[in-house]
């Protein structure tokens, strides 16, 4: 039974993440970070005239992109990565559930059923994996310029500037969410979470 949001903490702790699932996280967490660091070097005058170095920032943007979906393929080898990512991709009654309570800002726990991920993960997930592929593709076809029409490069140029700039913003979205909540932090920091915080905001997980 779900603990109450007043309810003391319990010592008790369940495993939420393995290793091979928190490597992932952080590997690509950090060319993520590189790939934004250096657009923003790029893109902001400011920024491009305090860094300098115009071309190895070029360089790394383009080589942190590209490395971008290695991390996942890579945990693809893990089988508790593969299930996390049959759960993320799998949305049920519970999430429709979740995602109106959340459009309604009702933060009662009750009110937001969840397994192991709740609906605003998965959708995140889902967006996020989309936005890196066409993010790859864009890219590389700014990179091999000699490969593409010159219609094609301009095209790519536009959704590669306008996607970037969105997936900013999600990204900062992202991170304002973890740091209010850290425990969860504390799960992919450690890999475990405190039963009473997986019983209140997961109440559907079975870890």
């Amino acid at each position: 039974m779900p603990l109450s949001a007043d309810a003391p903490p319990t010592t008790a702790r369940v495993r939420r993440f393995t290793r091979a699932e928190r490597w992932v996280h952080r590997t690509t967490a950090a060319l993520m970070g590189l790939c934004v660091l250096t657009a923003a070097c790029l893109y902001v005058p400011q920024l491009a005239e305090l860094v300098g170095r115009r071309d190895l920032v070029v360089r790394v943007h383009e080589i942190s992109g590209v490395c971008l979906p290695l991390p996942v393929l890579a945990g693809l080898a893990s089988r508790a990565f593969r299930a996390d990512l049959g759960l993320l991709n799998r949305f049920g009654p519970h999430d429709r559930v979740w995602l109106r309570a959340a459009l309604r800002r009702d933060r009662r726990p009750a009110s937001r059923p969840a397994g192991k991920f709740n609906a605003g993960q998965k959708l995140y997930a889902s967006w996020l994996a989309g936005a890196v592929l066409v993010m790859l593709g864009t890219g590389l076809l700014m990179w091999f310029t000699h490969l593409t029409p010159l219609m094609w490069r301009t095209s790519a140029t536009f959704v590669h500037d306008w996607l970037a700039l969105t997936l900013g913003v999600v990204l900062g979205g992202h991170i304002g969410m973890a740091l209010a909540d850290p425990e969860a932090r504390r799960g992919l920091r450690t890999g475990r979470v405190g039963r009473d915080w997986a019983e209140r905001e997961h109440p559907l997980w079975r870890p």
